[in-house]
């Protein structure tokens, strides 16, 4: 990684030096970073995680958006991709590419190496991407969540869903949801 340090990279220089590394990084400001550093991730993060896919592949299927794991990146900036935990991409799969189109959901479910940056940096610069309408914070400590959203004015807010009868609703891409679907199988309280 040496060499990748010696100069800013662009994104499309990232994604050809990312290929030959043996572990995921994010680009920040032309600068690689290590994707959730040493360590891996709980049980509860990994059984929320896949239940999101899970839920938003389910009511996605036939539509045309589309589910995507932390492999696919989202450019934030001319010299930052993030690679959010799950994004919802509504453009067409493009073979040779490593990043969404044209994002519409981003989620994120907490850890304790990265809250701090998933709840401040990375919400900044996912709120400036054009594309992106919902962003989703989850904790995977209670049964709770933060959802920003983007009025059609373009005005960004925010909202605390808490308890297993909060509903996720993710208007851009017409998908409502309970919040307790990604708590499915974990035994815990809001």
């Amino acid at each position: 990684m040496a060499e990748a340090l010696t100069r800013l990279m662009s994104v499309e220089e990232f994604y050809l030096w990312q290929l030959d590394q043996d572990e995921r990084y994010e680009l920040v400001d032309g600068v690689p970073r290590p994707l959730r550093g040493m360590t891996g991730a709980s049980n509860a993060h990994d059984v929320i995680l896949v239940n999101c896919i899970i839920e938003l592949g389910n009511r996605l299927r036939g539509k045309p958006c589309r589910v995507a794991s932390a492999d696919t990146a989202l450019r934030t900036a001319i010299r930052s991709t993030r690679r959010p935990d799950v994004t919802v991409d509504c453009a067409d799969p493009q073979d040779k590419s490593y990043e969404a189109h044209r994002p519409s959901v981003a989620v994120e479910v907490l850890s304790p190496s990265t809250r701090k940056i998933d709840e401040f940096r990375k919400i900044d610069e996912f709120r400036r991407h054009p594309t992106l309408r919902h962003i989703l914070l989850v904790d995977p400590d209670s049964i709770s969540a933060r959802h920003y959203f983007r009025a059609s004015e373009g005005e960004w807010s925010d909202i605390d869903l808490i308890g297993n009868e909060a509903t996720i609703d993710f208007s851009a891409i017409d998908v409502s949801m309970p919040l307790a679907l990604l708590y499915d199988r974990l035994k815990m309280e809001a």
